[in-house]
């Protein structure tokens, strides 16, 4: 295997990466086997299933995953209510030394949970700091099933807690911290904070979106339905990505600490999108999970491309790109205005999806005539939903000063 490209080596804090991109905690790091296989393939990184104290069971049910799914089987968003790892803590010392051993060159992380007692996160972070792990992530942040025993998301929710587990996780630590958030909070800044003031080196955000997939219309079962019955999971997929993007932002604005983005990652778009919102690195793993570990091939071939297009020297000088046009409301243009045009009327098929959505939802400025859109600027108030319905790319947007007619 060629070795990657030397512009999309990165750090993330102290840690080195060959690339950008790093498998998450979840079912495709769920065992040393899954690890290696992803290293051999190219990933810079992974981060372990979340393991917890031999003292704490994990016992899942079945099933445990429903999907939104578009046309063609493609994946919208994920649902899924599994725990955490099935393996003890000596089988995940064997696995992180040897694992080591044999990829001296890639970042393994080791993701932890324990209960609110900060003594049983000191003892499982020293016992996997000693096995070999590159760096510790805390698990604060599961959204389902491990709340419920005042782990998880139950801790991740309240920055004081965030802020006494990480420090207390520090006082035994050498190698870089990191604190996995919950997007599952009204305000993510102070949940942040918290985890810097304890002593994060770096922050992985985000989590899985607490949600309920939907409701089987036939038996009016909740999906996943187990035995006839159901809970709320953790959301992930394509869908998610605009509030991952949302919560890397908004961190990046208020807080100089390296970042790693989740949520949502399956092209190489995605990651550089994470990235210009001020992320160094990004974890996948819905999308593994559906298209399996061989789509790092793609995304670093892509992101290399990308950054040469753009003259990039590397991932560092496309990081924060897009925060300083990342903004509040009040300060947003009132002296840039749009309008709609028709652009490329030779797409149209006039499927008049553009006139509905203006008539009903917009200013009824839209309409066909000989079969081919006609908009008046008159009425056009420059929304933009009939360029978001359009199926073609028919209709864009033009910009203009106020003031300067139609």
């Amino acid at each position: 295997m060629p070795a990657p490209d030397l512009s999309l080596s990165t750090t993330v804090g102290p840690l080195r990466l060959k690339n950008p991109f790093l498998l998450a905690s979840g079912p495709p790091s769920a065992s040393g086997d899954q690890i290696r296989h992803a290293f051999r393939l190219g990933w810079a990184g992974a981060v372990t299933k979340t393991m917890v104290p031999d003292s704490m069971e994990v016992r899942d049910v079945s099933p445990r995953f429903a999907a939104w799914k578009g046309p063609g089987a493609g994946l919208l968003g994920f649902e899924n209510i599994e725990l955490l790892s099935h393996h003890d803590e000596a089988y995940w010392v064997r696995e992180i030394a040897a694992v080591r051993q044999e990829f001296p060159d890639h970042a393994l992380i080791a993701s932890i949970m324990a209960s609110p007692d900060p003594a049983e996160w000191q003892a499982l972070a020293g016992t996997m700091q000693d096995a070999g792990a590159d760096a510790v992530e805390l698990n604060v942040s599961c959204p389902h099933g491990m709340p419920e025993c005042g782990a998880g998301a139950a801790m991740g929710q309240h920055p004081e807690i965030v802020r006494d587990v990480t420090r207390a996780v520090r006082l035994v630590t050498r190698v870089p911290l990191i604190v996995k958030l919950t997007p599952n909070v009204t305000d993510i800044v102070p949940v942040a904070e918290a985890a810097v003031a304890g002593g994060a080196d770096i922050l992985a955000a985000i989590n899985t979106v607490q949600c309920l997939m939907g409701i089987d219309l036939d038996t009016l079962e909740p999906l996943p339905a187990v035995a006839g019955a159901g809970t709320y999971g953790g959301y992930s997929g394509p869908a998610v990505k605009p509030i991952g993007l949302r919560v890397i932002s908004q961190i990046a604005q208020k807080l100089p600490v390296p970042l790693m983005g989740i949520g949502g990652i399956s092209r190489w778009q995605d990651a550089a999108e994470y990235i210009a919102a001020g992320a160094s690195a990004v974890q996948v793993c819905t999308e593994v999970m559906w298209g399996g570990a061989g789509i790092i091939r793609d995304m670093n071939t892509g992101l290399s491309g990308y950054l040469a297009q753009k003259h990039f020297a590397d991932t560092g000088a496309l990081r924060g790109c897009a925060l300083p046009r990342i903004g509040t409301h009040a300060a947003l243009s009132r002296d840039t205005v749009s309008f709609a045009t028709a652009g490329f009327l030779d797409r149209c098929i006039a499927c008049g999806r553009c006139v509905t959505a203006c008539r009903d939802g917009g200013y009824n400025a839209v309409s066909l005539e000989n079969r081919q859109v006609v908009i008046d600027r008159t009425r056009c108030d420059g929304c933009g939903l009939c360029s978001q319905v359009c199926p073609e790319g028919v209709i864009v947007m033009q910009e203009r000063r106020r003031g300067h007619g139609r």
